[in-house]
C-alpha cells in the first residue's frame, strides 16, 4: 500500500454520536453516548451507554430523542464513565457529523471534573463537503436521501453513528482511496474551520491589529470584533468548542469574514467601537450605543446653593461642568441616591424629591443639614457638594485644538494618525502629509461614553517613567466638528 493510503491503514476511527438535554454544552448535559470503532475497512468494537444528565430532561427534548427521564434515572454519571470513555478514544480519529458539537460536550464534561481532553477530530460534514461540493445540503438526513443509506432510527446515539458510517465507506467506494484519502489527510491536518467558510482562509488573515468582521447568509453582518493578531483571533473563535448556543448560531451561520488592518490597538479598539455602535451586529452584546446619555449639571438657586439637574445635551467643549456619564436616567438617580446618602446632602436640592414647603425627607431622619430649609451654611454646603461630586467631574480636553495619536506597527510599517478632539475620535490618516487637507468642518462625529472612557485611558494615562503611552502631536486650527448626542 501506498503512503497515500496510511490513514485509512492505519488509522482507527471512533465514530460516535451524543444526545444531549440542549444545546449549550456550558450549561446542558450528555444523556447518550454511542461509538463504533472501525479500522482498515472493518468494524473493531462498540461502546454504547446512557448518562444520567443530573437535570432534567425537557418535554421537547424528550418527544426529539426519545430518551425520557425514567430511562436515565438510574444510568451512571459522566464522571463514573469518564474513565473507561477516556481509555477508549486515547489515540484514536474522533469522528463525528457536525463535530465541534459532540467534541464540545464531551470536552465540557471532562473540564467539569477538572480533567483535559482532546483527540484529533474528523467532521463528516466536512468531509461531504469536500467530496462533495456540488450539492448544498450536508446535514444527515440530507445525505441518507442522497445517496441512498440504510434507514436508521434518528436522534439515537447509535443510529446516528450507523447512518455516519453507512456514509463514510459509500463516499469512500465511491471517490476511491486516494481522493477519499487526500480528503480525510487535509481535514485532520488543519484547523477546525466552519463548514461554509473557504480551507485556506486562515491563510489569508493578517497576523497584525485590526477589526475582524463575520458575515452570515444574505450578507448579514453576525459580529465584530479586534484584536492585536487578526488571524489568531478568529482562530480562537472556530476553535472555542462552542460553550454556548450563541457560539453554535454565530458559526453555523458564518459565510464571510472581513477584516480592516490598524497599526494599533488603540485604533482597533475606536474602529470597533464605532462598527458596533454604526453597523449593530446580531451578536455583539456589549458596547451598544446608548440611545441618551445621561449627566448631572450643578447650578444654583436664588438662595446660592447648588443643586443638580440631568441632562441630555452635554456639550464637549465644557466637559469640566458636567459630573458623570450614565446610560440611563435611572442610573444617574441611583448615583445621585448614594451621593446624598454618604455625604449627607439634601435630597430636595439633587432633584431626588420633588418641590414642596418645608424640609426634605431626609431632613426629617436626621440625613440633611438644612440645606432645604437655608439652615446650613451656604458656603459650607456648596463645598461640600464639591467634594462629594469631584471624583464625577468630567474632563475637559487639555488641549487647544485637535490632536493626532500617532500609531505604527514596526511588523508591517503601518503608520495611523487617530484625529481626536474633545474626547472623539474624529477621523484616521496614515500619513502626516494628509493633515494638510485635513478639515473637521462639516465633519459629523458622535460623543460617545465609551470611547470618551477609552481616550481618557490611553490619553491621560502615565507609565512608570512618567511619559505618555502614545505619541501625540498638536494639529493646526482645521474647524470644529458636528457633534451629534448618541
Amino acid at each position: 500500500m501506498t503512503s497515500e493510503s496510511t490513514v485509512l491503514e492505519s488509522a482507527t476511527f471512533a465514530f460516535l454520536d451524543i444526545e444531549t438535554t440542549g444545546g449549550n454544552s456550558a450549561r446542558d448535559r450528555i444523556t447518550e453516548i454511542g461509538i463504533r470503532f472501525w479500522r482498515a475497512g472493518e468494524v473493531v468494537g462498540e461502546w454504547q451507554t446512557l448518562l444520567n444528565p443530573e437535570t432534567r430532561i425537557s418535554p421537547f427534548i424528550e418527544n426529539f430523542t426519545g430518551i425520557s427521564n425514567e430511562m436515565v434515572a438510574d444510568a451512571p454519571l459522566f464522571e463514573e464513565v469518564a474513565d473507561e470513555l477516556e481509555a477508549q478514544l486515547k489515540g484514536k480519529v474522533f469522528v463525528a457529523h457536525n463535530a465541534r458539537f459532540d467534541y464540545g460536550f464531551i470536552k465540557a464534561e471532562f473540564r467539569r471534573l477538572g480533567r483535559l481532553f482532546s483527540a484529533k477530530v474528523l467532521c463528516t460534514v466536512k468531509l461531504s463537503r469536500r467530496l462533495y461540493p456540488e450539492f448544498r445540503r450536508h446535514n444527515m438526513d440530507a445525505l441518507i436521501a442522497r445517496h441512498g443509506l440504510a434507514q436508521v432510527q434518528r436522534h439515537r446515539a447509535m443510529g446516528d453513528v450507523s447512518a455516519m458510517l453507512s456514509f463514510f465507506e459509500h463516499a469512500r467506494a465511491e471517490k476511491g482511496d486516494g481522493t477519499f484519502e487526500s480528503a480525510l489527510r487535509e481535514l485532520l491536518q488543519r484547523p477546525s474551520i466552519p463548514s461554509h467558510l473557504p480551507t485556506d482562509i486562515l491563510q489569508d488573515l493578517p497576523r497584525g491589529p485590526g477589526v475582524y468582521r463575520f458575515y452570515g447568509e444574505n450578507d448579514v453582518l453576525l459580529y465584530v470584533g479586534k484584536s492585536t493578531n487578526i488571524a489568531q483571533r478568529v482562530a480562537s473563535h472556530f476553535s472555542g468548542d462552542h460553550n454556548s448556543a450563541r457560539g453554535v448560531r454565530m458559526s453555523e451561520s458564518l459565510r464571510r469574514v472581513e477584516w480592516t488592518e490598524t497599526a494599533g490597538e488603540l485604533g482597533a479598539l475606536l474602529l470597533e467601537l464605532r462598527q458596533i455602535k454604526t453597523l449593530k451586529p446580531l451578536f455583539n452584546r456589549r458596547s451598544r450605543a446608548a440611545k441618551n446619555l445621561v449627566s448631572i449639571e450643578l447650578t444654583k438657586n436664588e438662595a446660592g446653593y447648588l443643586q443638580a439637574r440631568l441632562v441630555r445635551e452635554i456639550e464637549p467643549h465644557r466637559l469640566g461642568d458636567y459630573f458623570g456619564l450614565f446610560r440611563s436616567k435611572r442610573d444617574a438617580e441611583r448615583a445621585l441616591s448614594g451621593i446624598a446618602g454618604k455625604n449627607e446632602l439634601c435630597n430636595r436640592l439633587l432633584g431626588l424629591e420633588p418641590e414642596h414647603d418645608g424640609p426634605c425627607f431626609q431632613r426629617t431622619l436626621g440625613r440633611c443639614k438644612g440645606a432645604c430649609e437655608e439652615l446650613e451654611d451656604v458656603e459650607r454646603y456648596n463645598l461640600r457638594v464639591q467634594i462629594a461630586f469631584h471624583s464625577l467631574r468630567l474632563k475637559t480636553w487639555p488641549w487647544k485644538g485637535p490632536v493626532g495619536i500617532v500609531e505604527r506597527d514596526a511588523r508591517s510599517g503601518r503608520t495611523d494618525i487617530l484625529v481626536v478632539y474633545n474626547w472623539m475620535h474624529v477621523a484616521t490618516l496614515h500619513d502626516e502629509e494628509e493633515l494638510q487637507d485635513l478639515s473637521l468642518c462639516g465633519q459629523a462625529v458622535t460623543f460617545d461614553l465609551d470611547s470618551y472612557k477609552l481616550l481618557i485611558g490611553a490619553l491621560m494615562a502615565r507609565n512608570k517613567g512618567g511619559s505618555m503611552p502614545h505619541r501625540v502631536i498638536a494639529l493646526p486650527a482645521i474647524g470644529e466638528p458636528d457633534v451629534l448626542m448618541p
